[in-house]
């Protein structure tokens, strides 16, 4: 049996995303956005509450087609407040248009929000060599700064812990535990 983090074990749907996606580096601006906004959304969450909603989060935003959510009106926000399938908060609602409105400028300034976003690891992951999952943290000085450089162009719901959470999920930082299959020393 493979040894992994642990943190994923009671759920399938977990599982799945801890072996195939989470800190596996993500060069695709669709996907960047799309966990962009799944970030925000978890804020005060569980993941586990935002993947079991992930598939009907993509239909309800146009498959993270952000120059489609860039464009949603007061009507679509009425909509999505009225969808039970989703996170139904507002403001959280609101920060994710933002926030499409926000990365299209990143994208118009720097050419991908990939090439913005990596950046500040200078394009190469950050490979940590946790021991346990205790200690792996929340946010970390980096986070901060990116944090702050979203705030400053005006995205919302991009605190620190978002951000960090942003990037192990987009494998800026890898943070599997040392002994985990999905670490880099371990291929």
């Amino acid at each position: 049996m493979k040894t992994s983090c642990g943190w994923e074990q009671k759920d399938e749907l977990m599982v799945k995303y801890h072996d195939e996606e989470w800190g596996r580096p993500l060069h695709d601006d669709t996907k960047l956005f799309e966990f962009l906004i799944l970030e925000g959304m978890q804020a005060g969450l569980s993941w586990m509450t935002i993947l079991r909603k992930r598939e009907a989060f993509r239909k309800a935003y146009e498959g993270f087609d952000v120059g489609k959510v860039a464009r949603f009106g007061p009507e679509k926000i009425d909509e999505l407040m009225s969808n039970p399938d989703i996170i139904r908060n507002r403001m959280k609602i609101e920060a994710s248009i933002n926030n499409a409105k926000r990365f299209l400028e990143v994208v118009g300034e720097f050419g991908s929000f990939d090439r913005y976003i990596w950046s500040f690891v200078n394009h190469q992951p950050i490979v940590n060599r946790w021991k346990n999952l205790a200690e792996i943290p929340a946010k970390t000085e980096l986070s901060d700064v990116v944090s702050n450089d979203l705030k400053r162009r005006g995205f919302k719901f991009v605190g620190s812990t978002v951000v960090y959470a942003h990037m192990q999920a987009t494998g800026m930082v890898i943070d599997h535990l040392v002994q985990c299959f999905c670490h880099p020393d371990n291929h």
